[in-house]
């Protein structure tokens, strides 16, 4: 049942049919297709009310979101409810600083991984783990919802409503995401573009090849002395986790967590060394 903010019940209307407005394309079923807009709605479903998000997906289906703009920490909607005046919705999150900026870009441009599949317009799975290793989730958990109609609960259905159009707007530009967090998309790659590119470590037992008529009297000789032999260390190292990074994740949840993030950190206990 809705309530205002006075704590009284008030019958919702049918709201307005909108001309023009932000329909999402998914009429049923989940909204989001791509796994950083699935993050984001796993997110919303573990922290909002179940009811308020079903009523937003059905007015984000409808088209009730008439416009929205994303600033840096900020996204603002105008949503047409049963009233004449459209509702306004804001919903903040926390931005990164140019500081904490400064140091992921650096760490995004010295893994060669996550600098060109962010140059070639791509969101690699793990550049989760990457801001987690700072202290600076990517998908926020703390969404301050503000909206100017009469319900008191948060999200409510307009509240929801932006915030499933703008999951679907993820999947079109997955640049949102790290925009939101205070960062866009031309500062950020030009950012990269300015980073060295990574370098491959100087291996200390690489030894230069010679070509056998050169050296015919030493080919059976040890290049070095055997006494000075070490253990010689893999040039890659694989991921405990390669795995399930290379499959595609299971639609499996254990209360409402995606069953991969679950796994993650059991393949990494298993890899590593015990006493």
């Amino acid at each position: 049942m809705p309530f205002n903010r006075k704590g009284e019940f008030f019958e919702g209307g049918k709201p307005i049919e909108v001309d023009g407005g932000i329909a999402v394309r998914a009429k049923r079923g989940q909204i989001g297709e791509q796994w950083w807009s699935r993050r984001f709605v796993d997110v919303l479903e573990r922290v909002c009310d179940g009811g308020r998000l079903a009523r937003g997906r059905a007015y984000a289906r409808k088209g009730q979101v008439m416009d929205f703009a994303l600033t840096p920490g900020r996204v603002t909607a105008r949503v047409q409810g049963s009233r004449p005046q459209p509702y306004a919705v804001t919903i903040r999150i926390a931005a990164f600083d140019e500081t904490e900026w400064t140091d992921l870009t650096e760490a995004l441009g010295s893994r060669a991984l996550y600098r060109a599949a962010l140059l070639a317009g791509e969101m690699p799975h793990e550049i989760v783990d990457l801001f987690a290793e700072h202290d600076l989730p990517l998908f926020p958990d703390d969404l301050r919802i503000e909206c100017s109609c009469p319900d008191w609960s948060v999200p409510c259905k307009h509240g929801s409503a932006v915030l499933y159009v703008l999951a679907e707007a993820f999947d079109d530009d997955p640049f949102l995401v790290l925009a939101w967090r205070g960062r866009n998309r031309d500062e950020l790659l030009d950012a990269l573009r300015g980073t060295p590119e990574p370098v491959d470590p100087v291996d200390p037992l690489a030894v230069d090849e010679t070509p056998l008529p050169d050296k015919p009297a030493d080919f059976y000789s040890p290049a070095i002395s055997l006494g000075r032999l070490r253990e010689r260390p893999a040039r890659v190292t694989a991921p405990p986790e390669l795995l399930l990074r290379a499959l595609d994740p299971p639609p499996v949840r254990v209360r409402h967590i995606p069953l991969v993030d679950l796994l993650r950190p059991a393949y990494r206990d298993l890899a590593d060394p015990k006493d």
